[in-house]
C-alpha cells in the first residue's frame, strides 16, 4: 500500500484550482462533486499548479480541463491516453491526470486504454462511469446492463457490458480502485490514493447522469440501501458491512459467501482485504451481482489491487541513456534510413 503524504498546511487552496470558466454541465449533474473533490484534494499533494497536467478526450467528463487551473488539453475521442502517454514519455517530471468516461475510453478508445495500463505509465486515469452516453443525449454505453432501453435501444441492450476493472485488471492495471460520485470523503481518499501510486492508476468513479440515467447507482449512494449494499475495502480489514456492521464475506473456496456475524461467526472468520493479492482482487472485481437479485453480494469499493512495477516512462529513459553512454548520440537520418539500401540503375 502506496504511502499518503498530504501537506496539511498547503500554500494554494481549492479556489486557486478553479477557473473563470463558467461551468456547463447539467444542473444536478455528478460531475460537480467530482470536480469539487479534486479541486480540495490537489493543494494538499503539493504540486505546483504548473506541473500538473489534465488530459481528456470527448465526453461530458472531458469539459474537465476547462475548469481547472492548471495545463491541460481537450483531445479528441478516445485518445487522451495516447496524448498522455506522449507527455510523460518525454516530461516525466509532470503530474499527468486523465479524465474520461466510460464510452470515451471503453469504446472508441478501448485499446489505447489497455495498452496504457499494461505499459505502466506513471499517470492517473479517472474514469467517470454513468452507463450511458451523456454528451450526444443517451445512447447505450459499453457499460450500459442487459437489457437496457435507450434512445439507440428501443426494445433494450443486447450487448454484455464491461466490467471496467476486470478489464483493467486483465491489463495488468497496477493499480484498480472505485469509487462514486456521492461519498465526497471515500472519492478524496482514492484520488489522494491514486496519485500516491507509482503507475497507471485506474479510478473508477460511480457517476450520476440525471438528465439520461438518472438513479443507476442509487442503491450504493442511498442512506437507506448504501450499508448493505456497498462494502469498503480496507487494507488488512475483514470484509465486514451492513446497518450494524454485522454482515460478512468470507471465501468457499473462491466463491466469496456472506455470513451473518454472531453465533459462532466473527471478524477472524472473514476474508481479510489484502491490496496486494491479485488472485483475490480477480474475485473481488468479479463481486458485480445485479442488485435486483435476491441474496446478491455487495457491490465493493476502494482499493481493489496495488502492485509496484517498473514504470514505461522510467524504462525508456535509461534504455535511451544507456544507448548514448554505450554507443554516443545517434544519426537520425542514418536510422530512419536503415540498412536495407537499393541502388537502382
Amino acid at each position: 500500500m502506496s504511502t499518503i503524504e498530504i501537506d496539511p498546511k498547503p500554500l494554494l487552496t481549492a479556489k486557486d484550482f478553479a477557473t473563470d470558466q463558467e461551468v456547463r454541465w447539467c444542473p444536478g449533474c455528478g460531475d460537480y462533486s467530482i470536480l469539487a473533490q479534486v479541486q480540495k484534494v490537489m493543494p494538499g499533494l503539493g504540486i505546483p499548479r504548473e506541473n500538473i497536467v489534465i488530459i481528456s478526450g470527448i465526453g461530458c467528463s472531458s469539459r474537465f480541463p476547462y475548469y481547472m487551473n492548471t495545463y491541460g488539453m481537450h483531445s479528441i475521442h478516445g485518445r487522451a491516453t495516447a496524448i498522455a502517454s506522449g507527455l510523460k514519455a518525454t516530461r516525466p517530471e509532470l503530474s499527468v491526470w486523465i479524465v474520461t468516461g466510460d464510452g470515451d475510453s471503453l469504446s472508441i478508445g478501448g485499446n489505447h486504454t489497455i495498452h496504457l495500463l499494461r505499459r505502466n505509465f506513471d499517470v492517473n486515469i479517472l474514469l467517470f462511469n454513468n452507463q450511458i452516453y451523456g454528451l450526444t443525449k443517451g445512447q447505450y454505453s459499453p457499460t450500459s446492463e442487459e437489457s437496457k432501453v435507450t434512445k439507440s435501444t428501443p426494445y433494450g441492450s443486447i450487448d454484455h457490458p464491461f466490467n471496467p476493472l476486470a478489464l483493467a485488471m486483465g491489463a495488468d492495471a497496477s493499480f484498480v480502485a472505485r469509487s462514486m460520485d456521492r461519498d465526497p470523503k471515500h472519492l478524496q481518499e482514492m484520488l489522494v490514493r491514486s496519485h500516491a501510486h507509482r503507475g497507471a492508476s485506474f479510478l473508477e468513479i460511480y457517476q450520476n447522469c440525471n438528465i439520461f440515467n438518472d438513479g443507476a447507482f442509487e442503491i450504493f449512494t442511498e442512506k437507506a440501501s448504501k450499508p448493505t449494499e456497498a462494502i469498503f475495502l480496507q487494507h488488512g480489514k475483514p470484509l465486514v458491512f451492513g446497518a450494524e456492521q454485522n454482515k460478512g464475506i468470507k471465501l468457499d473456496g473462491f466463491k466469496p459467501v456472506v455470513v451473518e456475524l454472531g453465533n459462532g461467526v466473527s471478524a477472524d472468520d472473514l476474508w481479510i482485504h489484502d491490496e496486494k493479492d491479485f488472485y483475490k482482487a480477480q474475485i473481488l472485481v468479479r463481486m458485480f451481482d445485479d442488485p435486483r437479485i435476491e441474496g446478491h453480494l455487495p457491490r465493493p469499493f476502494g482499493v481493489f489491487y496495488e502492485n509496484d512495477r517498473a514504470c514505461y516512462e522510467d524504462v525508456l529513459n535509461l534504455q535511451i541513456e544507456e544507448v548514448i553512454a554505450t554507443k554516443g548520440k545517434g544519426d537520425l537520418d542514418k536510422l530512419l534510413r536503415g540498412n536495407e539500401v537499393w541502388t537502382i540503375n
